[in-house]
């Protein structure tokens, strides 16, 4: 594709403010518009899938670059399509062809474990001339199962000079990704749930524990509160005192 697009503009989108960079972005989408009705997107098909698979080193004198034109906080949405635009520049004396795009998600603490390999897209009759520059669009969907937060996304473009195979990545860094709308999420209704089913056993405990209440004050003996009693040590240790003496002498009196 010879859609030309400069990769200053590119470059100015990136490093400019969010305002300016929604100004630009239908700008920017139109190109991608434009070469997908052109016809110059399409599946990767067999005769290509041995370059995707592929690992190669990039070809000297080619640079890239990437935006994001309608999210430029890099972030998607989980199930729903989302796309970028990759640009080159081909410092060579040789056109670059370009055979497909293709991208990994990757987790953020460990690069070496991949989340999910999007689809990769091929190219038809793409090539950038020497000394020119080129945008090509990357339409691509993160899984609506994927738990959202932030991931590495690895993007690559795959392109041949005098029908050797090279590779250049375009953007290696985070993005974030973010729950599909809808008015219920799995999350959502789990928690729900959840919380319910805690509600429930906190009602049981209390109910237990006010009958186990109930059943310990019914169990407890009476006490009866009668006539007072003498110690028979207390008697003891009184007999031959002043008291002993005096109620003996009661007692005669009364008899």
């Amino acid at each position: 594709m010879r859609t030309g697009f400069l990769l200053s503009i590119l470059a100015f989108l990136l490093l400019s403010s969010p305002s300016l960079q929604v100004a630009r972005s239908q700008e920017v989408a139109d190109v991608a518009e434009a070469a997908i009705e052109a016809g110059d997107l399409g599946i990767v098909g067999d005769d290509v899938q041995d370059f995707v698979d592929g690992n190669f080193s990039p070809a000297p004198g080619v640079e890239t670059v990437c935006v994001f034109p309608k999210n430029p906080s890099r972030s998607v949405m989980a199930g729903e399509e989302s796309e970028l635009l990759v640009g080159m520049k081909n410092e060579g004396e040789t056109n670059v062809d370009i055979i497909a795009i293709k991208a990994s998600v990757h987790l953020s603490y460990d690069h070496r474990l991949v989340v999910q390999n999007l689809s990769a897209q091929g190219f038809n009759n793409a090539s950038v001339p020497p000394s020119a520059q080129a945008t090509f669009p990357y339409i691509f969907g993160v899984s609506k199962f994927l738990q959202p937060g932030t991931f590495d996304l690895v993007g690559t473009v795959i392109y041949e000079i005098d029908q050797n195979p090279y590779q250049s990545t375009f953007y290696n860094g985070t993005f974030e990704v973010t729950e599909a709308s809808g008015p219920l999420s799995v999350e959502s209704v789990f928690l729900f749930f959840l919380g319910i089913g805690l509600v429930g056993l906190l009602g049981i405990w209390i109910r237990s524990q006010i009958q186990h209440l109930s059943k310990k004050t019914k169990g407890q003996p009476k006490v009866e509160v009668g006539t007072k009693t003498t110690d028979a040590s207390m008697d003891e240790w009184l007999q031959g005192t002043a008291y002993t003496q005096s109620l003996a002498n009661k007692s005669k009196k009364k008899k």
